[in-house]
């Protein structure tokens, strides 16, 4: 689904029933739902003799062939059911003019008609090839840093091909780019793809929509004329860099922030020259060299790299000498060959020192997360990660954590307590100067961290810190 800003479409209020008819289809099983849009698992369907011997299947056995996009449009003001239609027509215009390998197949589009079903009356079926997992499903589970650059070079033939056709993605992002049962990568989801219309051909008119932790900073300000939002291919070359970035740095993004507000409030700083961009040390120099050229703060600068010359670059840089390792998303636990040597403890619920050679910590303290929206998510989404500072007297930037990350809810074994660190604010206007040390686990490369007490609503009773010596 899109994650977009206005999610007020409408879901059908009601699961579909396996054997379900849309056309030359019929359902097998959910996938997925969204704001707008709801996936089904399906089949060609069987002729109508044949219904008796199949429903006798074993499910098990059965394996599902596409996927079923349904956009409903019942109960929609106007607006809304023109918007879901366009979605649809976006998708369809774009499989007809712009098809290729790299891009997800369009294999049918379907009106259902179905009065006795108010909710699915009118719904808007999209029937495309089904695959097997997103790049977020993959970065969660770990990549291997050999894979890396297939990964990308795929990607960036997709677009380039997307950009040479004359269209912009407009919502490029891990859950949209899709790996097939034979691992070929795939873009999907062109619901907010624009066609380059401009005059000069070099740009187009989108809705404003699209998922914050993705959008360039020009489009953060960008003027809603009555065609929308301008939008240029540069759009997808950012959303390249930020995915860059996660994939080396365990799922952070390079804006700090605790929510995707607050962290695109941290793009408009760096695009205004307020803020450096801060690559996390984990990503290597190559794809530190390409993530800083894809987020050039301006679309002139950016625009200098078209996927065309990133996927050159890719493809010509040459194999490292190194040891294969496995990249790790921040929902997984995070194994690297240098850091972490036990990776159960890594997101354990109580951080310490497993082997017990350490002396018992003087208490321990459970985090919290001010963000309502994170409080009550368990999948460790890497919007809701909170960080560790490695000095509680300099500023609580992306440079000054270490490489754990925490989420709300995790208990951590804490040492001690400091009460004049630098003053630290959260989601809810709280601010406190105290910091706690807490332990990371063995293996990591340094033996504690601080977390700042705005985010544990815990008070233990802890000794005093010593002030630290500055890092050097």
């Amino acid at each position: 689904m899109h994650g977009r800003g206005d999610t007020s479409g409408s879901d059908l209020t009601e699961p579909l029933p396996r054997g379900y008819r849309i056309g030359g289809w019929e359902v097998t099983e959910p996938i997925a739902s969204g704001g707008w849009a709801t996936v089904y698992a399906g089949r060609p369907a069987e002729p109508a003799e044949e219904s008796a011997k199949e429903s006798a299947k074993d499910p098990a056995e059965e394996s599902a062939e596409v996927a079923l996009k349904i956009l409903p449009t019942s109960g929609l003001a106007p607006r809304q059911a023109r918007k879901v239609a366009e979605t649809a027509r976006r998708e369809v215009e774009l499989d007809r003019r712009a098809g290729h390998p790299r891009l997800i197949r369009l294999l049918d589009s379907v009106v259902i008609s179905d009065p006795d079903r108010a909710s699915l009356d009118g719904a808007i079926v999209l029937v495309m090839e089904r695959a097997e997992r997103s790049l977020r499903d993959l970065f969660d589970a770990g990549v291997a840093e050999a894979d890396v650059a297939r990964l990308f070079a795929e990607i960036c033939e997709g677009l380039a091909h997307l950009h040479g056709s004359g269209w912009v993605h407009g919502d490029l992002k891990p859950e949209n780019i899709l790996l097939m049962a034979d691992g070929a990568l795939k873009l999907s989801d062109f619901g907010l793809a624009t066609e380059l219309t401009g005059t000069d051909g070099t740009h187009g008119y989108a809705p404003p929509m699209g998922t914050l932790d993705y959008l360039p900073p020009e489009r953060w300000q960008a003027p809603l004329g009555e065609h929308g939002v301008e939008i240029r291919p540069s759009a997808d070359i950012w959303a390249l860099g930020i995915m860059v970035h996660e994939v080396f740095a365990s799922g952070a993004s390079p804006f700090p922030g605790a929510t995707p507000v607050a962290r695109g409030a941290a793009v408009q700083e760096y695009a205004d020259g307020r803020a450096p961009l801060r690559i996390d040390g984990a990503v290597p120099p190559f794809w530190r060299a390409l993530a800083i050229d894809c987020l050039a703060p301006t679309h002139a600068d950016r625009a200098a790299h078209s996927a065309e010359s990133l996927l050159a670059r890719i493809t010509a840089r040459p194999t490292p000498p190194r040891p294969v390792r496995r990249l790790r998303g921040t929902r997984a636990a995070l194994v690297t060959v240098a850091v972490c040597a036990v990776a159960a403890t890594v997101w354990s619920h109580a951080v310490g020192d497993p082997s017990g050679s350490r002396d018992e910590p003087a208490g321990r303290l459970t985090v919290f997360n001010a963000d309502d929206n994170c409080q009550s998510r368990t999948d460790r989404s890497p919007q809701c990660s909170l960080g560790l500072a490695i000095d509680p007297l300099l500023p609580y930037t992306i440079d000054n954590v270490v490489p754990m990350r925490v989420w709300h809810g995790d208990v951590l074994a804490v040492d001690c307590r400091l009460a004049q660190g630098v003053p630290i604010i959260d989601e809810s206007d709280a601010s406190s100067t105290e910091w706690y040390r807490v332990r990371l686990p063995a293996g990591s490369s340094r033996s504690s961290a601080w977390l700042p007490a705005v985010r544990t609503a815990d008070h233990p009773r802890v000794p005093d810190c010593p002030r630290p010596e500055p890092v050097r």
